[in-house]
């Protein structure tokens, strides 16, 4: 990947040190670009309109704007940056949360440099990072049958194609690898992805697959 190829990362969060500790702990890998950084939620939505990262690592607790209400601003305005958070919450009401609202990946401050790397890897290439702390929450989600029926009421029908697609995703599959799989081009699996998020009405991949748990079209 060329230096105009790399990827650009953006952070937001109001701790300098930590900041400081996090572009020590990412200098030197490849193909990332530290674009900017931001000490709170409004230097964050100021900065985003200057120029747009393809990969935000923003934390929740933040003065001004939260990253509660950071997240729904964004993917109102960057619907392609992807957004991960970073933070020291680990309470799995926030996780599901975080990715319902659109974000790609969520993982804590104490995550291991090299996790933050390739999840940025993984966002950037299959959109989304499925660690055991996410994991763990959409699981307990499901669980309250009531919760998740406030965001998916009505139940939809999906082709036979769809079916096999939705459950290599939630097989944590790449799209290369369902390309192949299914004899489909990537471009193709993706527009076959966008279109069953839209027929469910999920924001993300995890919504999706939550969909497809609760009406048990995958285990």
């Amino acid at each position: 990947m060329s230096a105009e190829l790399s990827i650009k990362v953006s952070l937001a969060d109001d701790h300098k040190i930590f900041r400081d500790g996090i572009k020590m702990a990412l200098k030197g890998k490849d193909y990332l670009k530290i674009l900017w950084e931001a000490e709170d939620g409004r230097d964050l939505m100021h900065k985003m309109q200057l120029k747009k990262p393809d990969v935000l690592l923003m934390d929740i607790r933040m003065p001004e704007v939260d990253g509660v209400n950071a997240i729904g601003l964004l993917r109102k305005e960057y619907d392609d940056v992807r957004i991960i958070v970073l933070t020291m919450y680990d309470d799995q009401e926030m996780i599901t949360k975080m990715m319902e609202m659109g974000a790609n990946a969520y993982l804590t401050k104490t995550s291991d440099p090299e996790e933050i790397y390739q999840a940025i890897l993984a966002c950037m290439n299959d959109d989304f990072y499925f660690n055991d702390l996410v994991n763990k929450a959409v699981l307990s989600k499901l669980q309250t049958k009531k919760a998740v029926r406030q965001f998916y009421p009505n139940p939809v029908k999906f082709s036979e194609k769809e079916t096999k697609i939705l459950k290599l995703l939630a097989e944590d599959k790449t799209t290369e690898e369902i390309s192949k799989e299914v004899f489909l081009s990537p471009r193709t699996i993706e527009t076959i992805r966008q279109n069953m998020k839209s027929k469910v009405g999920a924001k993300t991949i995890a919504g999706l697959i939550m969909y497809g748990m609760r009406n048990k079209i995958i285990d």
